[in-house]
């Protein structure tokens, strides 16, 4: 799949949820959307980025996941324009939904970060550790505790940092990339 090409066929995050979510979908990712908070550190480090990144990300207005995370992206991307998210409706696009999809299965959300030039760099998706502990902790409960999950109320911050985490991993390989700086002269 040509994911450069792909990736100008995306929407940007209000258009996405101007087209597929319904009334009761945009109020749950809105009251998300609302609960994200940045810290200064944080919003300094996405100021910091120098080099385009653009992000494909496969989702569904349905999903729960997504509403949990994807409006992180939504604040990222509003920190700097070279954070270039396009979404992608999982159900439109099977054959996107199924090039990315994890553990066998076109699950949501999923992303693939491209350089500037379309080149793959990374992907992530599904869940963030801090959640899969959390759904552990709940889920397993005594016969499997992991004595490490998080409190319900951290989740959400546990997830946007590692969200940033991963977006500062790909910045960093996009900056150090020897082809960029070439390219940039840096």
């Amino acid at each position: 799949m040509n994911f450069a090409a792909t990736f100008d066929q995306g929407l940007p995050y209000e258009a996405f949820l101007a087209k597929y979510a319904n009334d009761e979908q945009r109020r749950r990712w809105s009251a998300v959307h609302a609960q994200v908070a940045l810290s200064d550190e944080q919003q300094a480090l996405l100021r910091s980025f120098r080099r385009e990144m653009k992000v494909l990300v496969v989702a569904g207005t349905w999903c729960g996941d997504c509403v949990n995370q994807c409006p992180i992206f939504a604040h990222f991307a509003a920190q700097n324009a070279a954070i270039r998210i396009h979404f992608f409706d999982r159900d439109e696009n099977p054959e996107l939904a199924k090039d990315l999809s994890i553990c066998g299965a076109p699950r949501v959300p999923s992303l693939l970060f491209l350089s500037e030039d379309g080149f793959p760099c990374g992907r992530g998706g599904d869940r963030t550790l801090s959640t899969y502990r959390d759904i552990a902790d709940r889920q397993l409960g005594p016969s499997c505790p992991t004595g490490i999950a998080p409190p319900d109320k951290t989740v959400l911050q546990n997830v946007v940092q590692e969200w940033l985490n991963e977006f500062e991993r790909i910045q960093l390989m996009l900056r150090t990339s020897g082809r960029l700086r070439q390219v940039h002269g840096d």
